[in-house]
């Protein structure tokens, strides 16, 4: 545009254009040149700016960025320290679990992991006061009195939930 507007500016300059009708047509293309060019321009330091303030903007969210990520680096060594700690406290429960089940009858403990498995990590409840601590209902009068008959080492098992009764001194009978 630059390069029309000068050639046409040494066109005009040279007195090579006697026509007064392409006089006034080149005097207007210039003119409507200048105008144009100034629009071009305008948009140029509109657009300039907003590159500024995106390259401003991207500066503070790249800090923000590099302060999320040393947060989450932070944050994964305190979940695998966890982990670590959880996995280590398993295997002492496991140890603990196994040294225990040393004296337990293996039919007994194949129903009680069976049981486990199929209630969310409870095969056997204690009965509190005449009522199942896994599934929280008072058992029927006939079954207390089954449970008060029973034997001290027989497996009773809850009617509601099927679950291995525990007897304890608390246990209302």
């Amino acid at each position: 545009m630059r390069t029309r507007a000068a050639r046409n500016q040494r066109r005009l300059d040279s007195g090579e254009i006697t026509s007064p009708k392409d006089l006034e047509n080149l005097q207007s293309e210039l003119v409507s040149l200048g105008r144009r060019q100034d629009d071009l321009e305008t948009v140029v330091l509109e657009i300039m700016e907003r590159n500024e303030a995106a390259a401003e903007r991207a500066k503070e969210l790249g800090a923000a960025v590099a302060g999320l990520e040393d947060k989450l680096t932070e944050a994964v060594g305190r979940r695998d320290a966890a982990l670590r700690e959880i996995d280590q406290e398993a295997e002492q429960v496991r140890g603990r679990r196994a040294e225990a089940a040393g004296g337990i009858p293996d039919p007994l403990l194949k129903l009680y992991d069976r049981l486990r498995r199929q209630y969310g990590g409870v095969g056997a409840a204690r009965l509190h006061q005449k009522r199942c601590e896994g599934c929280r209902q008072e058992l029927a009068l006939t079954e207390l009195n089954e449970v008060r008959q029973a034997p001290a080492d027989a497996v009773l098992r809850c009617g509601n939930c099927s679950r291995i009764l525990v007897r304890t001194p608390e246990s209302g009978l």
